[in-house]
C-alpha cells in the first residue's frame, strides 16, 4: 500500500490533536507534517529542511502571520505544487471564502464543527468528523 503524506496547516492545537487522533484510528500508512501558519508551511515546502511534496494539504483559513488565502496565493505561483490536493478545513461558511478556494483550484472545502452542546462529547464528535473527512481525502490516493 502506498504511503500518503499530508501537510496539515492549522493554528488550533485541539484541531491538530483531533486530526492526529483520527489518522491513528484509520491505521493507514500516512506521514503527517504540521505547520501552525502559512509561513511555517512555506518553510516546510521550500526551506532548507524541506519535506517532500505532500499528496494532500489540509489548510485552515484563519491563522496568524499568513492566513490560508495568502498561503494559497503564494503556493499557486509555483507549478511544482499543481498536483497536490488541497482541502480547506475551516469554520467559515462564507461565500467569499468558498469562492477564493475555487479560484485557487482547491479539491474540497470542509466546514469544521464550531462546538458541541456538551464538552464531554466534543472529542468523540470531532474524532468522528475528522475520521470521515480524512477518509474522503485519502480515498483517491489509495487507488
Amino acid at each position: 500500500m502506498k504511503e500518503i503524506s499530508i501537510l496539515l496547516i492549522e493554528d488550533d492545537e485541539l484541531d491538530v490533536i483531533s486530526f492526529e487522533r483520527a489518522l491513528k484510528k484509520i491505521n493507514l500508512p500516512i506521514i503527517l507534517y504540521t505547520a501552525f501558519n502559512g509561513i511555517e508551511a512555506l518553510e516546510l515546502l521550500r526551506g532548507k529542511q524541506r519535506i517532500s511534496i505532500p499528496d494532500i494539504i489540509v489548510l485552515d483559513l484563519n491563522m496568524p502571520k499568513m492566513n490560508g488565502g495568502e498561503f494559497l496565493a503564494e503556493l499557486r505561483k509555483d507549478s511544482t505544487f499543481n498536483d497536490v490536493k488541497i482541502f480547506i478545513m475551516t469554520t467559515s461558511n462564507e461565500d467569499r471564502d468558498r469562492s477564493r478556494g475555487d479560484e485557487f483550484g482547491v479539491t474540497g472545502y470542509i466546514i469544521k464543527p464550531l462546538n458541541f452542546n456538551e464538552n464531554t462529547k466534543r472529542n468523540v464528535s470531532m474524532d468522528n468528523f475528522m475520521h470521515f473527512q480524512i477518509m474522503k481525502m485519502v480515498g483517491d490516493q489509495l487507488n
